[in-house]
């Protein structure tokens, strides 16, 4: 018996979560995986063994953490499955969808009523939502700045739209939570979850990495405070629950962190750690609505957690900024493209940056932008203190001595700290850049790619256009005389130019690649675009609209196809119709030429051949010769020659 009870024991604890295509549960899912590690049983088995189920519109790649994934299941076999499980995990908390709360009463429901025939305890975890919270008014109305904790979850309210997460939750609160029980409940109410890429907060990730606005958008006035959990930690919560049951007194949890931060300083803490976006759904913003200080005992004092972000998003923003470039590789790209004049550099840098969503830099345009960004410090517009003013002044104090020294060139040294400037800046270091023909020579590269924090600006590629001699000269007298004056093309100041670009490239010996525009073409398949990968959300809309486009292709397709054959179809009728009319035309015009053609032969035989043949033949008919048509002969013969006669 003991050696039974001993391999009972140390089988796997096998797992059912709904809907792990989704981002929160394909994250708890892969946390149990991640947690084999510490939990694993004496025999090496893993501790956990997750099943679950996935939707028909999921791209179907077998994922490590799963063992078996169930695409849009029937309800009876979605229940053999869950029967199958030691646990099952209903996680509701991402949405307000009615279809999904209604799947989840009806799994609680039917392994209620197959209770009896259960082998052993079974487990059911509820994810929730703190949503269910929303509405929750402090005990004393007075209070201001009050901190609910979870031992008040008979008092809470729902935001009305999340009123049937509410009786979702009061079903699974009511199961028999005895020893002798063989289903227990409990609930989960999950903060706001983020991490892993994010989920409610990734559109202001989205929209500060891009930098398409003045400002992040703060929906509302932004004091309110929002309860969250980083999805990792959610994870953990579960973990324990499945681990530590028999010492949980109450079966209602709150799975939130010791964050107590408003919208706006979230916000905020993106926009100065980070960085076509989608638009809020209405039920994403309803998310961002909730003000509610929540407070938990049960995940801090019997729990063993091992926090991601226990003090919150805010506090460990770079750590989640970090991950989040991770999980959507949001890699940057550093280019430099350098070769003789009227190559075509600016061409192939716009093409690029253009692909890419990378900034295009050069020299000229990175002097002109500093000098108009000191420029704007010396105005009280700006309302900077003294000190910025005054250093902004001594800056451009020595920006304009030295244009004034070098007939209206800056100094080396001053570029480089200007372009190290921009190239370290946030645009630049996060989504990567295209360096215009600069640097020009060796020296020049040493200087802006040694000192402070290299790697962030080190180039990946460097591409050399190059072109006969003849033709640049050719390409740059074929401008307009502006264009050539305002570029510095015109025949003297081009040559010298082609001279000291030849002479400083003497030494560099790059890989030929071939013609500059086949080139580009092929530059622009070399990497995918990674400066900013679409949403999971937006790659399933992607893809929907390609299947719709390839549909409706197809469709247009199959009725040009039915519409040439209609067509051809037709037109053989009407040929076979016009070719009948010709031949009965033919005919008819064939017997009229007979019919006139025959009129001449009858008039002649009416008039001299039937008179005499009548005679004879009423002549045969008297006499009854023995040879009647020797007789016809002999009387018309001899009628004919009385007649000639």
């Amino acid at each position: 018996v003991n050696m039974e009870s001993n391999k009972q024991q140390s089988l796997p604890t096998r797992v059912f979560i709904n809907d792990v295509d989704r981002y929160s549960s394909k994250h708890i899912a892969q946390g149990s995986e991640e947690a084999e590690d510490t939990s694993a049983s004496p025999g090496g088995e893993p501790a956990f063994q997750v099943v679950g189920t996935v939707s028909a519109s999921a791209k179907q790649a077998e994922e490590s953490f799963l063992l078996e994934q169930y695409e849009s299941p029937t309800r009876d076999e979605l229940l053999e499955r869950m029967l199958e499980c030691d646990v099952v995990v209903y996680n509701i908390s991402e949405t307000a969808s009615q279809q999904q709360v209604e799947e989840a009463s009806w799994a609680l429901t039917a392994l209620q009523a197959e209770m009896e025939n259960f082998k052993s305890q079974k487990l059911f975890i509820l994810v929730s939502t703190v949503m269910t919270w929303a509405m929750t008014k402090p005990q004393n109305p007075d209070e201001t700045d009050v901190v609910l904790s979870e031992e008040e979850y008979i008092r809470r309210r729902p935001h009305i739209s999340f009123r049937r997460h509410h009786n979702l939750e009061k079903l699974v609160l009511k199961l028999h939570g005895g020893k002798k029980s063989q289903l227990k409940g409990y609930v989960v109410a999950s903060g706001l979850q983020y991490g892993k890429g994010e989920n409610l907060f990734h559109y202001f990730f989205k929209v500060s990495w891009l930098m398409q606005f003045p400002k992040v958008p703060v929906f509302g006035q932004g004091t309110n405070y929002i309860p969250m959990i980083h999805v990792n930690d959610l994870g953990g919560v579960i973990q324990n629950i499945i681990e530590v049951k028999p010492k949980l007194k109450s079966k209602y949890i709150l799975a939130v962190d010791d964050s107590k931060n408003t919208l706006e300083e979230i916000v905020k803490a993106i926009t100065m750690k980070a960085f076509q976006f989608p638009l809020f759904q209405p039920e994403e913003l309803q998310f961002l609505s909730i003000d509610l200080r929540l407070d938990t005992f049960m995940i801090k004092d019997i729990f063993t957690l091992n926090w991601t972000s226990e003090a919150g998003m805010v506090e460990n923003m770079r750590s989640i900024v970090k991950e989040y470039k991770d999980t959507r590789q949001l890699l940057p790209i550093r280019l430099c493209i350098v070769g003789p004049p009227a190559v075509g550099k600016t061409t192939v840098a716009e093409k690029l940056c253009s692909h890419y969503q990378i900034h295009h830099i050069t020299i000229k345009e990175v002097i002109e932008e500093k000098i108009t960004q000191l420029v704007s410090f010396l105005f009280p517009l700006t309302a900077v203190i003294e000190e910025v003013s005054a250093a902004a002044q001594k800056k451009l104090e020595t920006l304009n001595k030295s244009m004034e020294m070098n007939a209206g060139r800056l100094a080396d040294h001053l570029v480089f700290d200007i372009l190290q400037d921009k190239l370290h800046s946030k645009p630049c270091s996060n989504q990567g850049f295209v360096l215009d023909g600069f640097p020009k020579t060796y020296e020049q590269a040493s200087m802006i790619f040694t000192g402070r924090f290299p790697p962030l600006i080190l180039l990946q590629h460097v591409f050399v256009l190059n072109a006969s001699d003849d033709f640049l000269k050719e390409r740059a007298q074929g401008l307009p005389q502006s264009v050539a004056e305002e570029l510095g093309y015109t025949q003297e100041e081009f040559t010298a130019r082609l001279s000291r670009y030849r002479e400083r490239s003497i030494e560099i010996h790059p890989e030929h690649i071939g013609n500059v525009h086949k080139a580009t073409e092929r530059s622009l398949r070399w990497w995918a675009p990674k400066n900013y990968g679409l949403s999971p959300e937006e790659l399933e809309v992607e893809s929907r609209h390609k299947e719709e486009g390839r549909r409706l292709k197809l469709a247009a397709e199959a009725a040009e196809k039915k519409r040439r054959n209609e067509a051809a179809l037709a037109a053989m009728a009407a040929q076979y119709e016009e070719w009948q009319n010709n031949l009965s035309e033919v005919r008819r015009q064939e017997e009229e030429l007979l019919e006139a053609r025959c009129l001449p032969l009858r008039n002649y035989l009416m008039k001299y051949v039937m008179p005499s043949l009548s005679e004879a033949m009423l002549e045969c008919s008297k006499i009854k010769p023995e040879d009647p048509v020797d007789f016809l002969a002999e009387h018309l013969l001899s009628n004919n020659q009385e007649e000639q006669h």
